[in-house]
């Protein structure tokens, strides 16, 4: 228990230096200091500033990339619902929980990926695809319960749903006072899931086959007679 608790210590003075003086320019000795522990404690749990980093960020991140994968690895009867209810969780907890918004005050405005960070940028990027693939399957169900046309472009219509999601905690991590996010959340969910609904992203056509056609065309028309 004792070790768990300076486990948590570390991640919560982590969080607070990390805010204050940016990723970049924070040392373990500042870490240590503000969890009032030696060095030698933070090696104990962390390998290195980046592995700090990964474990701050998780706390938060993945309690919600497991919802949306339990969303997305389930049948619905009303996907585009379940679709609704992953996002409208995952913006009230931000709008309500302190330390959710600095988790994301320091991935969004204090994080410079350096080398040193190399490896937090490509699993950034592949928790991202994860994400996408699973808001894609529930396109996917949407499509198949015939909420969406059979030509929606389910790919593009997820990375749509997610680079509304990044904006809107992007932009409100920023300027909090802008508006209480807990209050529009709904709102903001329902004018993009409206959107979707009315103008959904269409596969694009197979281009027809002129020169093929045209072929046929030439072939069927009378062939000039020789001259002798």
């Amino acid at each position: 228990m004792e070790a768990a608790a300076t486990r948590e210590a570390l991640l919560d003075a982590a969080l607070h230096v990390f805010r204050e003086r940016g990723v970049a320019r924070t040392t373990l000795a500042e870490i240590a200091a503000a969890a009032g522990v030696t060095r030698g404690a933070v090696y104990w749990h962390f390998r290195d500033k980046t592995d700090i980093f990964t474990a701050m960020c998780d706390r938060v991140q993945l309690p919600m990339e497991a919802t949306l994968a339990q969303a997305g690895e389930s049948r619905h009867d009303d996907p585009l619902a379940a679709l609704r209810d992953v996002a409208l969780s995952a913006l009230e907890q931000l709008a309500t929980d302190p330390g959710v918004q600095a988790v994301f005050d320091v991935i969004f405005h204090k994080c410079e990926f350096a080398a040193e960070f190399a490896a937090v940028a490509a699993r950034q990027q592949t928790t991202d695809c994860d994400c996408n693939l699973n808001v894609e399957r529930l396109m996917k169900q949407a499509v198949a319960k015939r909420q969406l046309p059979r030509d929606t472009d389910t790919r593009l219509a997820a990375r749509s749903m997610n680079a509304f999601m990044v904006g809107v905690m992007h932009q409100w991590v920023q300027q909090p006072d802008a508006y209480d996010l807990e209050r529009a959340a709904a709102q903001m969910i329902d004018l993009f899931i409206a959107g979707l609904r009315a103008q959904p992203p269409r596969l694009a056509k197979a281009p027809r086959r002129a020169a093929a056609r045209s072929g046929t065309i030439r072939k069927s028309q009378p062939q000039p007679a020789r001259a002798t």
